[in-house]
């Protein structure tokens, strides 16, 4: 199997409470970053119980590989154990050199029915295209947190984002760069604009690159997920996935960041 199927077989196993498939296909010391479940991979096995009891299935929507790091878009249904009956996630695996899944990070926010744009969290785009630009890509995504996110330059905002078409799936934000500066305008006369602190990854293949954030919204320490779609030198999608990191009831000290 190659790296994304190696993934997508062992996520099955994980939906079917199949530990003889996890155990081939993991290492015994997998790291965990989801806060709520403990690390290891027996202590994660001795959970899944909780999903079958529950029905709990993901469907995975857009899966893309950078290195030994697979990173997908997924739909949870009967997700209660997550936190909603219908969940949004990413989810980071990295393969070590042998091909063995070793580490996962994840950031899940309850699926919206009715959005600002008319889009849903997961529709769009799911070709990949322009492998010979991932780089270049890359260092745009990552320019475009610091100047636009991290207040680094905002007046840049058209250098980075298309103004001809750029359709947006958070739910709270409308299509195009106005829908941007609408939101931007709104939050800031709340006194809740959210801020980015630091990049912690920044993944791509082709057209499409994540970018993995720390910050604050609403006077709490956030994990900003962003998944943003290329053409031609500028970000023309976007999706992404906020999620409030917990103080109490982790199952692990491993922190949702903490890449190598």
């Amino acid at each position: 199997m190659n790296q994304k199927e190696i993934v997508g077989t062992f996520l099955g196993a994980v939906l079917e409470n199949d530990p003889e498939t996890m155990r081939k296909l993991a290492n015994v010391d997998y790291i965990q970053h989801n806060p709520f479940i403990p690390t290891g991979l027996e202590p994660f096995i001795q959970m899944l119980p909780i999903l079958q009891e529950n029905g709990t299935t993901a469907e995975n929507i857009r899966m893309f590989q950078d290195g030994n790091y697979i990173y997908m878009h997924n739909i949870w249904r009967n997700a209660k154990p997550f936190g909603n009956d219908e969940m949004v996630s990413f989810d980071i695996i990295r393969l070590d050199d042998k091909g063995k899944v070793t580490e996962h990070w994840d950031a899940m926010t309850p699926l919206v029915k009715s959005t600002a744009s008319g889009r849903t969290q997961t529709d769009g785009s799911t070709t990949v295209t322009d492998l010979d630009k991932t780089e270049a890509n890359k260092t745009l995504a990552k320019s475009m947190v610091e100047d636009i996110l991290m207040g680094n330059n905002p007046n840049k905002i058209t250098d980075y984002i298309s103004s001809e078409k750029y359709h947006q799936h958070n739910p709270q934000i409308k299509d195009g760069l106005y829908g941007i500066m609408e939101a931007v305008e709104y939050l800031t006369s709340q006194n809740n604009m959210f801020k980015y602190t630091k990049i912690h990854k920044v993944l791509g293949e082709g057209n499409f690159v994540l970018t993995v954030s720390e910050g604050e919204w609403s006077w709490k320490k956030h994990a900003f997920y962003d998944l943003l779609r290329f053409e031609n030198g500028k970000a023309v999608e976007h999706w992404d996935v906020i999620q409030e990191i917990p103080t109490e009831g982790l199952g692990n000290q491993n922190g949702m960041f903490g890449f190598k």
